[in-house]
């Protein structure tokens, strides 16, 4: 039992570590555009806008990391039962499903503008400006339903090390320094914070969207096919050496 969970647990770090920095590096860097607008000339304002926006797309991703989770099962087994055209379509049915639940919740989002601020605050000012800055927010979330999808098929198809060097080079090379230029340079305040960091997000989605559109389907199910058959012996060969000393 020992053996077998120390071999489990080294199978299992591998993968885990850079999922968890993944989902962390994305997070933090729209934290940190919170922490920016402390800066702004009305910090209290900007952050509590930036903050009811940051909740409200934290909410919805519910939806779309959801279809993300299944399609990332459905792939791996897929790869796994070598059958690549399944896997394909599995990716086909998740994008479409995140298509149909994108159209609907950013429509209501957005027709839901001048309202939808009451249910985090009562302050008018408040108020006012998240209903300018949902336009965006509704954006935010067609962006977050694409990689949220794009991002399971990476996991499903063992490469989640990509997705730590996507969302590095997305928001912390493109979407966090145009966050500050157009905050602080160009003088736009929360409503630059908030472009910027949806800057970081399409150059996710374009960075995602490359990496599924090259993946060679074959070639991944015969890979995972001989993970699979080399997995399959190794506990074989372990299940021989404890029967040894019994």
């Amino acid at each position: 039992m020992l053996l077998s969970s120390c071999v489990t647990l080294g199978i299992h770090v591998p993968l885990c570590w850079a999922l968890v920095f993944k989902t962390g590096l994305e997070w933090w860097s729209y934290e940190l555009i919170v922490l920016l607008s402390g800066l702004l000339p009305n910090p209290q304002l900007e952050t509590s806008v930036l903050s009811v926006c940051l909740n409200t797309i934290a909410t919805l991703y519910t939806i779309p990391f959801g279809i993300g989770a299944a399609a990332s099962t459905r792939v791996s087994n897929e790869l796994g039962a070598g059958n690549p055209f399944e896997a394909r379509v599995a990716v086909l049915a998740a994008m479409s499903l995140s298509l149909i639940e994108t159209s609907i919740v950013s429509s209501t989002l957005f027709a839901c503008r001048h309202v939808y601020g009451y249910v985090f605050s009562n302050d008018k000012e408040v108020v006012d400006y998240v209903t300018v800055l949902a336009p965006l927010v509704s954006l935010s979330v067609i962006f977050d339903s694409v990689q949220g999808v794009l991002a399971g098929v990476a996991r499903g198809c063992g490469w989640q090390h990509l997705g730590v060097y996507v969302n590095l080079g997305a928001f912390y090379l493109c979407g966090i320094p145009a966050a500050a230029a157009l905050a602080f340079w160009v003088q736009v305040g929360g409503k630059g914070l908030w472009i910027g960091i949806q800057v970081g997000a399409f150059v996710q989605c374009v960075l995602l969207s490359i990496i599924t559109c090259c993946i060679n389907w074959e070639q991944l199910a015969m890979k995972a096919r001989h993970r699979l058959f080399d997995a399959q012996l190794s506990g074989e060969n372990n299940r021989l050496r404890i029967l040894k000393y019994i």
